[in-house]
């Protein structure tokens, strides 16, 4: 060969060197791996080598070099910066995680411009929030994990979630995800279908989600029902809390659906007998019962001596002595024993007697009962509806004219 040819050969050798330059991809062939578990490699088309440390390839923490490469691999790599200088025969930082990475942030770049949802498992519970592995290193603030307070965010970890793009600046590494969105938009159409699937009088199951002073919350999958506290027990319940708990399941019945309002009315008592239903197996005239006064009116006093069954004390059947209102022998709450002079199940009536079971005072003067008598008639009137007739109200003046 000539000296020009050789000359020539060189020249060309030279041209085809290609320039090396922060941030391009080149393609790497493993020379060697030394003890530090850094690869060095040739990268083509340069004359040049490369130094890929062992974090800066694609590979499980717990993995062995051993297992990620061998010598005369050829992979792409990202050139991260020079190492060293010209004159000292400078070779370059190589990665190929960073490479991954950055195909990763172009794939999310392109979900988030398409309005797409992305899934990534939870790897880390953090203080203000989830971190998760998307390929990239994502974060959910603590604010859109759902959207309901969540206390413990630790019962997340490990799960695969659906989530939202909300934020993503790739040269910052910088991703922000939401679960709040995909969590309300699953909530919505869950409580369409539960609501559309409603009919008044099913019987269903639902778990207690809140309690209030005037009822209970009643999750019944994706749409919350009210249970007012009326509606709880046949027995007065002051405080739903008393009874029930939260994250208990009951049975309920629908009683009404507003879909306009997203309303939904329900019953606990009207799932379990009624009281009244079997009332003349438990009780029968002349037993003897305790109860407590629940109410109090100007013609009798209402003693409940079943849950849910309250029979009327005719101010006439007290005390065999002769009072003008009821509260002036009687307390509300107050625990009191009763005789049982009728029982009407079907009616919900149960007459009932205090002053049978007190010893009848000695004979008094006729005349001043004679004036009890009509005392007693005028001030009868019922107040309210409750079962039982004017002629029970009014009291046995038969039972009066004996006592004479």
């Amino acid at each position: 060969m000539s000296e020009a040819d050789a000359n020539k050969d060189l020249l060309e050798a030279l041209d085809s060197v290609s320039e090396v330059k922060i941030g391009n991809v080149v393609k790497g062939e493993v020379l060697a791996i030394d003890d530090s578990k850094q690869v060095i490699v040739g990268i083509e088309g340069t004359g040049v080598e490369g130094v890929v440390p062992f974090k800066e390839l694609v590979t499980k923490p717990d993995a062995e070099i051993e297992d990620t490469v061998k010598v005369g691999d050829v992979f792409d790599l990202v050139v991260i910066s020079k190492i060293g200088s010209d004159k000292e025969g400078g070779s370059y930082l190589l990665s190929q995680r960073r490479l991954e990475a950055r195909k990763v942030w172009d794939e999310i770049e392109k979900e988030f411009e398409a309005g797409e949802t992305i899934k990534a498992p939870v790897t880390q519970v953090v203080k203000g929030g989830l971190v998760v592995d998307a390929g990239v290193r994502g974060f959910i603030p603590a604010s859109m994990v759902d959207d309901r307070f969540v206390e413990d965010l630790s019962q997340y970890k490990g799960q695969t979630l659906e989530l939202k793009i909300i934020e993503i600046e790739p040269s910052e590494n910088r991703l922000i995800l939401s679960h709040k969105e995909i969590v309300k938009e699953e909530r919505e159409a869950k409580k369409a279908e539960t609501m559309a699937k409603l009919v008044v009088g099913d019987v269903i199951e639902g778990k207690i989600a809140r309690l209030t002073s005037f009822g209970a919350f009643i999750d019944l999958g994706g749409v919350d029902g009210l249970v007012h506290v009326s509606e709880i027990a046949y027995e007065r319940v002051e405080k739903p809390s008393d009874v029930l708990k939260v994250g208990e399941t009951v049975k309920v019945k629908v009683l009404a659906v507003d879909p306009e309002k997203e309303r939904i009315s329900l019953s606990i008592k009207q799932t379990l007998p009624q009281p009244w239903d079997d009332l003349d197996e438990k009780v029968a005239e002349g037993d003897i019962l305790e109860g407590t006064v629940k109410r109090l009116t100007s013609f009798g006093a209402f003693v409940e001596v079943f849950p849910g069954v309250e029979g009327l004390v005719h101010i006439s059947q007290i005390s065999h002595k002769h009072i003008a209102t009821p509260n002036e022998v009687l307390t509300s709450g107050e625990t009191v024993k009763v005789k049982v002079l009728n029982v009407h199940p079907e009616e919900h009536r149960l007459a009932l007697s205090i002053k049978a079971l007190e010893e009848k005072p000695s004979a008094a003067s006729s005349e001043p009962k004679k004036k009890q008598v009509e005392n007693d008639t005028k001030a009868e009137a019922p107040e309210e509806n409750t079962g039982f007739t004017l002629g029970d109200l009014v009291g046995d003046l038969k039972d009066d004219e004996e006592d004479k």
